[in-house]
This record gives C-alpha cells, structure tokens and sequence, in this order.
C-alpha cells in the first residue's frame, strides 16, 4: 500500500482520461476530432501552460449531465484510491461549464454524488473548491458566486483561483474574494507557476489565501521564502506538471528539495494528472527517484499534506498517526 497522503492540488476536469473522453462523447454524440485514445493521447504534449489549457477546454465538451459529472470524479476517486490518497480537495471549474450552456447545478450536484459515497467506497474523505477563472472578468467571477451560494458549506467548502496565470494578477479578483471571506468559504489561489513570485505576496495580502497553488517562483524572493516559512503557508506542488508544461526542464531540476531545506511547508499533488503523466503517488515516486529523497523526507510530504489540508483537527490527527506508523517496503528510499 503507498504511503498515506492528502492530495489538495488536483482539477476535477484534468483528470478525463482518454478512454473516458470517448465514452463520455459516445454517449451525448459529441464529436472529438481524434481518431481514436492513443492518437488523443498523443495531443497531450505541450510547450507551455496556454497550449495545454487549450486542450484542456476543448475536450470539456464531452461533460453535459449529472452523470457524466458523477462518472468523472468516481473513476478520479478509484484512482486516487489506488495511489494511498486518504483525502481530496478537488477544483472544478464552474465558468468552463456554465459557458457552454451547461447548468451549475448539473456539475455540483454530479460531482457531489461521487463524493458523498467517495468514504465509503474508497476511504477518501473530499471536499470540493470552486475555482474562478483568471482570464475571465472579474464580474464574471461575482456572478459565479453569487450564483453558487445554496451549495455553500454544503457542496462548496472553498474556492480557488486557476487558467492563465500571467497577466491576471490576484488583486483582480480582490471583491470576490472579500465575499467569500465574508461567506465563511476557505481561499486558496494558484500564485508563482508562469507568473512571478510578487504574485503570491499579492494572493496573500489581497486574497487573503491560507494556501498558495504551485506557488515555484517563491524562491525568487527571500523575503517572501522567510515569510512563507515563518507563517507556515502551505505550497502545493505539482512536478510532473512543472515539466510537462516547461515550468523546469526536468524533475532533476526541481527545486523541491531546497524548499524543503528552507523549512518551507511544501506537499506533492498531482495537479490534472489525466494530461501529466501520474496521480498523486506516481509524482511522489518520481521525485523520490529524480532528487534522491530519503524515507523521512517522503514521511515529511505525505505529513505536510495532511497538515495543510482543510480536515477537522480529529481526522487530521488520525491520518498523521498513519503516516508516523507508515512501514516502507523492503527496499524502498
């Protein structure tokens, strides 16, 4: 069994696997324009964050109903499962889908049903982060809101702030923010993936994020990396990302375990593993490979991810002690 772990950085939508897409469009008679998975696999390679989020969009086309909703996260939670994840905050993106004429309610309330059985039937205790879109406005993220606020502390126990990164500084998103605040909702922002590091101080003292998404170019900024370490917000890194969409040139050249060093509280996520090449336990055995981690240092990530996630203090408890009572394989780091 792979070590116990949070996952706290993962798309719900980027976890439609090929053979998934087809089935999806099979069934409401979308046409993909791909002859087949391997040659839709084949697409999956990208030179940068936009090329991959083009893709990404397209292929939603696929997800129309409650069902196809609850499909998608049931066969992310079997996965997830599988890789030793106890627990999951996953992203959805509510604009992808609204704007192509497919009802909130329809995508709450489908990934919903996948959670409410996901303990049960996997172990996996969820919660579920509505994620604005950075490229759109900021009354389009108002609206989205407003619009989602019966699921509040129900369905919705966060939001977050994802899509294209450089150019949309957090501050734009400044009211929203300041609502969900008000709302009672947990905030967290991708910050420091293309856009630089003055992005996350930005996240943090506009926002007002308890967590930053990625969050990588913080090391461009000592004092922002002394703060981090002293305030103890938590980094949730997505490597096999970082190298699909040429954030770094290879896992070897991670700077993993420098922020490690720096006493940062850094987690490993899978991010929307469908497109990157592994969920959340094959990005751990990969640094692990990569940058040469120890056992203690791999212990450290799978406790980090329970200390940074959004658990009752009760559960979090109980799943650090599995962590701490976690016994390698012969053989392992």
């Amino acid at each position: 069994m792979p070590l116990p772990k949070a996952e706290l950085h993962l798309h719900i939508e980027g976890t439609l696997e090929p053979d998934l897409a087809f089935a999806l469009a099979a069934r409401n008679g979308v046409t993909l324009p791909y002859a087949d998975t391997e040659e839709l696999r084949r697409a999956y390679s990208f030179s940068d964050l936009q090329s991959f989020l083009d893709l990404y969009y397209a292929l939603m086309a696929v997800l129309r109903t409650e069902q196809d909703f609850a499909d998608l996260a049931d066969a992310y939670l079997a996965r997830a499962a599988e890789q030793g994840v106890r627990h999951a905050e996953i992203f959805f993106d509510p604009q992808a889908h609204t704007a192509r004429g497919v009802p909130l309610g329809v995508v709450v309330e489908g990934l919903g049903r996948a959670l409410d059985r996901s303990e049960e039937r996997y172990g996996v205790s969820t919660r579920l982060i509505m994620c604005f879109l950075r490229d759109e406005s900021a009354d389009s993220a108002l609206e989205t809101f407003e619009a989602a606020r019966p699921w509040f502390g129900t369905r919705i126990t966060g939001v977050g702030l994802d899509s294209a990164e450089v150019g949309h500084p957090p501050a734009k998103f400044r009211e929203v923010y300041r609502l969900a605040a008000d709302a009672g909702l947990h905030r967290v922002a991708h910050a420091g993936e293309e856009g630089p590091a003055g992005y996350i101080t930005e996240a943090l003292d506009v926002l007002g994020v308890e967590r930053i998404d990625h969050g990588l170019r913080c090391l461009e900024d000592p004092d922002l990396v002394d703060r981090l370490v002293r305030e103890q917000v938590p980094l949730t890194l997505c490597p096999l990302s970082n190298v699909r969409l040429r954030c770094i040139d290879t896992l070897a050249d991670h700077p993993l375990p420098a922020m490690l060093a720096a006493g940062l509280l850094v987690t490993v996520n899978s991010d929307d593993p469908a497109y990157f090449g592994g969920y959340a336990d094959d990005n751990l055995r990969a640094v692990e490979e990569a940058l040469k981690l120890d056992r203690e240092e791999l212990r450290l990530l799978a406790a980090n991810s329970f200390r940074a996630s959004f658990l009752d203090e009760e559960r979090r408890a109980a799943l650090l002690a599995e962590v701490a009572a976690y016994e390698f394989e012969p053989g392992a780091a």
